[in-house]
């Protein structure tokens, strides 16, 4: 199995291909690849179906990737990886939580046909940059590149299951959620007083009701997805222990690696070069 690495934050690829197939291959970044003209099958994690002009994929990282090329097909390719988010604070708490932590179905992303036209008039933009290199033409293709991920997240979110009807319960249980994901790198808005007091209920109301509605207890729940973020962190940048206790609002290093360390079983050092060389 063939593993790609992307060793810039991001970098975009107009490729043309015939008869052969892109033979199945991993990557440890993310990838949107965006069918110009041409028809085939797309496997992912093997699930197949087929692709044609117009359709968007969103690949993950580690995702089992391949295309069966039937008709010579353009493909345009835009990657990015964790640190392009990172480079971004703007975005990296609404967008992380969508990216690292979505069960993503193969087929295309686009599900709001309004996008369609708009996807198609940026990557045809993207092409121009590409081809004719004229000055500043990195800088445009990366404010392209930006719109296409608000995009793409929108989508992604269409795709989420729908709310039941009528439960309040379920849309304050939602809201609760969101809330702590847009304050994880915000200690001192996650205290049980302050997300009570946010959404005008009583601490010791707001631990029963979290805990029944989610399975675990709220303090359980923000470590549990404090040390999801550790886990991308290791995999998908460079960034030392220390930098990620730091971000996440762990006491300190020694704190983080006891907490990861169980929660894996591995200290936070071991699991990077487990990684490391299971990729090799």
């Amino acid at each position: 199995m063939i593993q790609e690495n992307l060793y810039q934050p991001f970098e975009i690829e107009y490729r043309e291909c015939s008869e052969c197939p892109i033979d199945p291959h991993k990557h440890n970044f993310f990838e949107l690849v965006y069918i110009v003209e041409g028809s085939g099958i797309q496997c992912v994690n093997k699930n197949q179906l087929p692709y044609s002009p117009g359709k968007l994929f969103l690949v993950m990282p580690q995702d089992c990737h391949s295309f069966d090329v039937k008709e010579s097909t353009k493909f345009f390719f835009i990657r990015f990886n964790n640190i392009y988010l990172q480079h971004h604070k703007e975005w990296i708490q609404q967008l992380e939580f969508i990216f690292q932590h979505t069960n993503h179905m193969p087929g295309c992303i686009l599900k709001n046909k309004n996008d369609k036209p708009l996807v198609k008039a940026l990557v045809e933009a993207l092409i121009r940059e590409l081809v004719n290199q004229q000055p500043y033409h990195r800088e445009m293709a990366q404010q392209i590149v930006n719109t296409m991920i608000m995009i793409i997240a929108r989508n992604i979110i269409l795709q989420m299951p729908e709310q039941p009807k009528h439960p309040a319960k379920q849309d304050a249980s939602l809201n609760i959620l969101h809330y702590i994901h847009e304050n994880i790198y915000s200690p001192e808005k996650l205290r049980a007083e302050q997300i009570a007091a946010n959404f005008n209920i009583s601490p010791t109301y707001l631990s029963e009701y979290f805990k029944r509605n989610n399975g675990d207890s709220l303090q359980q729940y923000i470590t549990q997805y404090k040390l999801k973020l550790v886990e991308a962190r290791l995999q998908y940048s460079s960034m030392r222990v220390g930098e990620i206790a730091d971000e996440l609002g762990f006491t300190d290093e020694s704190h983080l690696n006891r907490m990861f360390k169980k929660y894996k079983g591995v200290n936070p050092s071991a699991y990077r070069k487990e990684l490391q060389a299971t990729a090799n």
